[in-house]
């Protein structure tokens, strides 16, 4: 890998309460789970950490966002710290929680995610001018869609005009407006991300290829909708192809698109074509679900590349 430019993220920092239990309880129901753990998560937090062991250069990746007073804030930023991340423009905000989010995890790997976003959701445009800031050393910047909108829009805008890449995870999907993604380089949905924007319904590669040249033509320089077990879909200038996944025994799905996204930043910032970054992402994605926790799980360097040559 070459060297890596600053990957600059721009997103929410939750704190986790995570829930293994053989199924979901019903209304009015009480079912018992197995485990309770906490972790620190967030869209963003989760991008940061895995493009920071990824790329193994203290300070390049730099984390944009807002954190409360609170013992989940601050134990999200030591983390955060603790990984060689840049945390200078992470602002802490008194008198409100940081995020938080509730998380199910169910018996195949599954999660079913209840946030609440606490400070993430007053990120404004002192958030949009960090990142400016941070723009001149910057291969890449990632943002997701749990802050305010209005704060992604003039990031992304602002990097778009720098000659800056954008990836962008619809996620979790909003009503946005028209031409918000009209800055975007790279936008990554799951399945369900890609059936709600292209109004289809993506059970497989066919219909992922559907679904992304139709959010492409929208006017997204590049789409690539992430299938799980079944690989990710590619769409862009002259590309049209389905990657194979890694094999891996799944322990739990939680950030495993925050570990892909992480990792094709740290392919794009480290100037590797589109189709090699993604399988960094899809190798970083692998790592991650064979694991517990979201950014605990959040494979290394040395564990990507050993996957990738297993698989090459």
């Amino acid at each position: 890998m070459k060297d890596v430019k600053d990957v600059i993220v721009l997103g929410g920092l939750n704190m986790d309460l995570i829930v293994d239990t053989p199924r979901l309880a019903g209304p009015g129901e009480t079912a018992e789970g197995t485990r309770f753990y906490t972790t620190p998560g967030g869209k963003g937090g989760n991008q940061a950490v895995a493009a920071a062991r990824l790329a193994q250069s203290n300070g390049s990746v730099k984390m944009v966002g807002r954190i409360g007073d609170d013992g989940f804030g601050e134990e999200m930023a030591q983390f955060m710290r603790n990984e060689g991340i840049d945390t200078s423009l992470l602002r802490r905000t008194e008198n409100i929680a940081s995020g938080i989010a509730v998380i199910f995890i169910l018996p195949d790997g599954e999660n079913h995610v209840n946030p609440v976003y606490g400070a993430n959701a007053l990120c404004d445009s002192q958030q949009s001018d960090d990142v400016i800031s941070a723009l001149a050393s910057a291969g890449v910047l990632l943002c997701q869609q749990e802050v305010p909108l209005p704060v992604t829009k003039a990031s992304i805008d602002a990097a778009a005009k720098a000659g800056v890449p954008v990836v962008l995870d619809p996620a979790p999907v909003r009503d946005v407006p028209n031409g918000f993604y009209s800055s975007v380089s790279v936008l990554t949905p799951n399945q369900g991300e890609a059936s709600a924007m292209a109004n289809i319904d993506v059970v497989d590669a066919d219909a992922a290829r559907k679904a992304a040249v139709t959010i492409r033509n929208t006017g997204i320089e590049t789409v690539i909708v992430t299938l799980g077990d079944q690989g990710a879909w590619v769409e862009s200038n002259g590309i049209s192809e389905l990657l194979d996944p890694f094999n891996v025994d799944v322990v739990a799905t939680v950030a495993a698109g925050d570990a892909f996204n992480g990792g094709l930043g740290v392919g794009i910032a480290s100037g590797m074509d589109l189709l090699d970054a993604a399988r960094l992402g899809m190798a970083s994605g692998a790592l991650c679900v064979g694991r517990d926790g979201a950014q605990e799980a959040m494979g290394t360097r040395a564990e990507a590349e050993a996957l990738l040559a297993s698989h090459s």
